[in-house]
This record gives structure tokens, sequence and C-alpha cells, in this order.
């Protein structure tokens, strides 16, 4: 009984496997996404960089315009808040441009939550008001 005890907690608490079946390797790949959560297949929580990516994407099919800059990016209970600047109006001298800051929310699955345009402003106004 010792023998088997010491020999999960090698598996648990440093991820090797005594035995050489392999199990330890698979263990070791798992501490990022969590522990005792069950059986899955490992996607539970979007990471940051990737709800950019899936925000930009629902903001462009929404408006029919790219995505300028990313300026906030913010965890929320439900999956993430994403802050796009989207040039509205294009205009000469650039500093004219007319910019809009939207608001993008998405799931922990990247699923659109819904989005908002929360400012509308002038490229050349400094600190956005």
């Amino acid at each position: 009984m010792r023998d088997s005890t010491q020999t999960d907690r090698d598996r648990g608490m440093r991820g090797r496997d005594s035995s050489g079946n392999g199990e330890g390797q698979r263990h070791r790949q798992d501490p990022d996404r969590g522990q005792g959560q069950g059986q899955g297949d490992g996607r539970r929580r979007l990471s940051g960089n990737k709800a950019i990516q899936i925000a930009r994407q629902y903001l462009e099919s929404l408006t029919g315009q790219p995505a300028e800059s990313v300026s906030a990016l913010n965890r929320t209970r439900d999956g993430w808040a994403v802050t796009l600047e989207v040039v509205e109006l294009e205009r000469v001298p650039r500093s004219t441009d007319i910019l809009g800051s939207y608001r993008v929310e998405v799931d922990n699955e990247g699923e659109l939550l819904g989005y908002d345009r929360i400012h509308r402003y002038y490229r050349n106004q400094a600190g956005g008001e």
C-alpha cells in the first residue's frame, strides 16, 4: 500500500510515472488546464490572445470595417470583454479621422455575447474625450 501511495504522489505532484507506461507524461501536460475538473477536451477557458482574435473577426463582420487596434482586454465572469478601435471615417489629414471604440464580449467558448460602440472621437483627440 505504501508503494502505491508513493507512486500516486509522484504522478500527481511531479508528473512522473515510475511504471514506465507513459501516464506520467500525459499528466505532466495537464497542469495548465486545471486539476480535478473532470474529463474534457481541455478547451474550458479561452486565452486572452484568442479572445482578441475572435472579437476582431466578429467586429469586422458586423461593421464591415477592420479593427485598427486593441485598447482594452478584460476577463469577465462569462468570458472576455475586448475594446477595439475602428476607423469609421477616413479624412485628410489622418489626424481628423473619426474612430469608434467598440466593446465586444465573447464567452469562454468564443461565442459572441454582444457588442456596443462605446465612444466616437477624432483621431487627434488627446485623452479620448
